[in-house]
């Protein structure tokens, strides 16, 4: 009978035309999984029009309110809109297949589309929050608040392709609560509303979805409220807004909020359109140009028809900077079609008409293609397929003779966008000249050993430089006389060339970098000076040549948290929610290019020993915050989440869940090696189950959250690892659970961690996760170190404690006889200043509760001689052999050298430390240098 059934229908179809019928089982395989699932349906659509007229946005807008404006309840709603979605694509590939649409044309009925199923889901989705809570009222008009939802990429500008997911902003006008009996603030409804609204579109069930949403260009991205207010938005644009935001927001599309919609639209034009000519945009496209470059690189996408060189974006790149130069003094420019705005570009006469037509000509051919990739299997992609059937199927529904017709086709695309880009953005040449100097390689070899000179000649005789391509050949004999001269400016050359060779070897395979060395000639001056300080610099970019992408580019200006969060923030938000390996290689090239940028410019600029660890910590917190995030969300849309201790509801923003850093990490004294000490807490019900599809217990939920954000960590890639992570300071260390309830934690400490393990608290401080935790654990540990203990008790376990690690980790006894002091571990070093600050706190904050406060050693000092509890010249004297100490073990660290100094260049400061322990610690201990 189904036989019959597929025959009748074959036939109905062949009887008016068979062969857009079967042109459109070829250009997709979803498109037959359609008409399979939904065999009278389909059947039923194609027998009025036969697919063939365009819809206008009123009948898009009629279709999907008669569809979906008689369900009451989320389920059926879900239900039919997913339906409606697999009819209209259908349709919409049909048209596609047979050349019976044009992108324009399709690309408006879809985000049409998009914006009646988002106007509709909004409607409904109010209406249980109304009955729970009442209605939102806004604090000062008095008037019920609406969700203004904000259409951005794609969807802002109705450039949606076949395929799209939809980036979405949600706002509202402003703060108040609801009028109904269980009062929230607006913020918490419209966030509720929100959620809902995702859910909706969002969630794949048996019927599939109808758009993939996207909320991360909302401001601070993930790790911010999914709903934010006019005023909260205007302040964070006029603040915090970065001009890769600016870009975004060209696009930016009100589709609810009526007139607070438009207000608020309204608002974000001065952020966007400068009111003179702003020649700032050219930067920001030159660094989100090179972002993306880089990315396409470390992915190696070449064949991205999106980010590729001489691509969608490159094009949509072009547009956009002469819209933000001149949209401000010229109202026309500023509109959201890339193609309307070309064309308007055009007409001002900012972009030759030669130049208009060929990029409208490409950027349609561009977008003609991507609709042909992703109609295959209905997947958000724009990569070209390599399997031969797909490429087959592509070439005839594109009308080529074969592939290599199209891919000639294709490459004389790319070159002309590329061509477009290079002119009209003013890019460098990579044109480069042959150089010989032969007498600076004289002068050379006349100031550097036989070895070194050796290894020049070993370089260019080897087998890789003799197989260069002849443009990487080119490139490396225009950078060499450049290194040369500088080398000759050095007093000692050889250094820097023995650590400089093995990373030029490293990159010969991209070469491009020779080209940035070669003609930023101050970055290559930094370069040698940097590798002649520290070996571990040019190791680490001699790894991961990738590195030099960034290493190159900045100032060495330590960064501040706020530009660490955003420049990750930017990264991440380029990484698809699955795409696990590129998140962690996201998370380590991140780390590892800041971390350097660093050390860079602790080298260069002597930076105060304190301001580096700060800027180092920095770091390790920003990128553990995103790391949770990233755990987070990936077991919530696995198993949902659980409920708090008290019975109520979790969101991702508060999870109650922590992250707790001991050692140097919780004593904001990081250093280029340093691994992260931490303790997982949670306020979790550990019995309830969560809210997913696939439910696990609140316990298991919390491990599985540590353990995914330990493998964003510490898994090894070709990248390396972020950090390595050491948990063995939670309760009851190895045998313990990985996470711990704030009970089980507050009991443990109270009845059965020993006195190391309260040392350890005195240095731990909460990094990331649930406020509600956070503020619990900082509680925790005041109560435990401000309780009172018997200082005999505290100063014999601490001085038992410090001799196990000289014994254990300090300098032998031939060592110290023969003149070697280790800076950290023997007496008068930098464990002995530790151990007196943990003893202070120990010993003496259950009368001076002030001194728990900090968890950094140098504020511990401090406080101590406030209260009174030392002098305060031996507390000075403390602080300035501890930073004398660190910083030169910083300097060692760079110069990958031992902490083993003569001790004869440290004995005045050793004295000092030394005295102080044996008034604190150990009276019977021999002052100065006792073993």
């Amino acid at each position: 009978m189904a036989d019959i059934q597929q025959a009748d229908q074959s036939r109905s179809i062949g009887l008016v035309n068979s062969e857009q019928y079967e042109r459109t089982l070829l250009a997709s395989n979803y498109a037959r999984q359609v008409m399979q699932q939904l065999p009278d349906v389909w059947m039923q659509d194609y027998a009025i029009d036969q697919f063939l007229p365009l819809l206008t946005t009123e009948q898009i807008n009629m279709l999907v309110q008669q569809t979906l404006d008689s369900c009451s309840e989320e389920s059926l709603w879900m239900k039919k809109a997913r339906q409606l979605r697999a009819r209209l694509m259908l349709r919409w590939i049909w048209q596609d297949a047979n050349d019976l649409t044009d992108v324009i044309q399709l690309t408006r009925e879809l985000s049409d589309f998009a914006d009646a199923c988002i106007v509709s889901a909004v409607k409904l989705a109010k209406q249980p929050l109304i009955a729970r809570y009442g209605e939102p009222i806004g604090e000062e008009n008095g008037q019920v608040q609406d969700l203004i939802v904000i259409g951005m990429g794609k969807l802002g500008a109705q450039e949606l392709n076949l395929s799209s997911d939809i980036d979405l902003i949600f706002a509202f006008d402003e703060a108040g609560a609801t009028n109904g009996r269980k009062s929230i603030d607006n913020q918490q409804f419209c966030i509720q509303w929100g959620q809902s609204v995702i859910r909706m579109l969002d969630q794949v069930t048996a019927d599939g979805f109808v758009f993939r949403v996207d909320m991360r260009l909302r401001p601070w991205g993930d790790g911010s409220a999914l709903a934010i207010s006019h005023a909260a938005l205007e302040r964070y644009l006029a603040q915090h807004g970065r001009e890769w935001e600016r870009y975004a927001w060209i696009k930016a599309r009100g589709i609810t909020g009526g007139k607070a919609g438009q207000l608020l639209m309204d608002m974000t034009r001065p952020f966007v359109y400068r009111r003179y000519v702003d020649y700032t945009a050219i930067a920001a496209m030159r660094d989100m140009k090179a972002m993306i470059e880089r990315e396409v690189q470390r992915r190696d996408s070449e064949d991205d028809i999106k980010l590729g060189a001489g691509c969608i974006r490159e094009i949509e790149f072009i547009v956009q900077v002469f819209q933000l130069i001149y949209g401000g003094a010229r109202r026309e420019l500023r509109v959201k079609h890339c193609l309307t705005a070309l064309q308007r570009l055009g007409e001002a006469g900012l972009i030759a008409p030669v130049d208009v037509n060929a990029l409208q000509d490409s950027y349609l051919f561009l977008r003609r293609l991507e609709h042909a990739i992703q109609a295959i299997d209905d997947q958000q992609t724009q990569l070209l397929p390599t399997q031969p059937e797909i490429q087959a199927r592509i070439t005839q529904i594109l009308h080529f003779k074969d592939w290599s017709a199209f891919l000639e086709q294709l490459q004389q695309v790319r070159q002309v966008v590329s061509q477009q880009f290079a002119q009209l953005i003013n890019d460098r040449s990579e044109t480069l000249e042959d150089h010989n100097d032969s007498e600076s390689l004289l002068a050379l070899q006349q100031k550097i050993d036989e070895a070194t000179w050796q290894l020049v000649q070993n370089f260019w005789n080897s087998s890789a430089i003799k197989k260069l391509p002849e443009n990487a050949r080119l490139r490396l004999d225009a950078f060499w006389p450049a290194l040369i001269r500088i080398l000759l400016k050095k007093q000692k050359p050889q250094l820097a060339l023995t650590r400089l060779i093995p990373l030029i070897e490293s990159i010969l395979r991209r070469s491009v970098y020779l080209v940035m060395l070669v003609e930023n000639q101050g970055a290559l001056q930094r370069l040698v000076d940097i590798v002649s300080v520290s070996p571990w610099i040019a190791e680490e970019l001699t790894h991961y040549p990738v590195l030099l992408d960034e290493f190159l580019s900045t100032d060495f200006d330590l960064p501040s948290r706020h530009d660490l969060q955003d420049n990750l923030r930017q990264l991440l938000l380029r990484v698809e929610r699955d795409d696990i390996e590129e998140q962690m290689r996201v998370l380590r090239l991140f780390k590892k290019s800041q971390v350097l940028a660093v050390a860079a410019s602790d080298v260069l600029a002597e930076r105060p020993l304190m301001k580096v660890s700060d800027a180092l910590t920095d770091i390790a917190e920003v990128v553990l915050q995103a790391s949770l995030h990233l755990a987070l969300d990936s077991v919530y849309a696995r198993h949902g989440l659980p409920k708090r201790s008290n019975g109520e509801s979790l969101t991702l923003d508060a999870p109650a869940f922590a992250i707790v850093g001991y050692g140097k990490l919780g004593g904001i004294e990081l250093g280029y090696g340093s691994d992260l000490d931490l303790v997982f807490l949670h306020d979790v019900d550990e019995q309830s189950d969560t809210d997913g599809k696939k439910s696990i217990s609140g316990m298991e939920f919390c491990v599985k959250v540590a353990q995914k954000l330990m493998s964003l960590l510490t898994t090894q890639t070709l990248d390396g690892r972020a950090y390595e992570v050491d948990t063995r300071l939670r309760p009851s260390g190895q045998a313990g659970v990985l996470v711990s309830s704030l009970n089980a934690f507050a009991h443990y400490q109270e009845k059965s961690a020993w006195l190391w393990e309260h040392q350890a608290l005195v240095r731990a401080r909460s990094i990331a996760g649930d406020a509600l935790v956070r503020q619990r654990f900082e509680q925790i540990r005041h109560q435990i170190l401000t309780r009172p203990r018997d200082e005999a008790m505290v100063r014999q376990e601490v001085k038992s404690m410090r001799q196990k690690m000289k014994d254990h980790l300090g300098s032998s006894s031939d060592q110290q006889k023969a003149g070697i002091f280790h800076l950290k571990q023997d007496a008068g070093g930098i464990v002995d200043i530790e151990f007196m600050a943990q003893y202070a706190v120990l010993a003496w904050s259950g009368t001076n509760p002030d001194l728990a406060r900090f968890s950094d050693n140098v504020r511990i000092l401090d406080d101590t001689a406030t209260a009174g509890c030392l002098s305060r010249s031996d507390a000075d004297a403390l602080t300035a052999a501890y930073l004398r100490e660190r910083t030169t073990s910083h300097r060692l660290a760079l110069a990958q050298q031992s902490m083993q100094v003569q001790a004869a260049d440290w004995f005045e400061t050793r004295k000092v430390v030394c005295t102080l322990w044996q008034r604190l610690i150990d009276p019977a201990a021999i002052a100065g240098m006792d073993d």
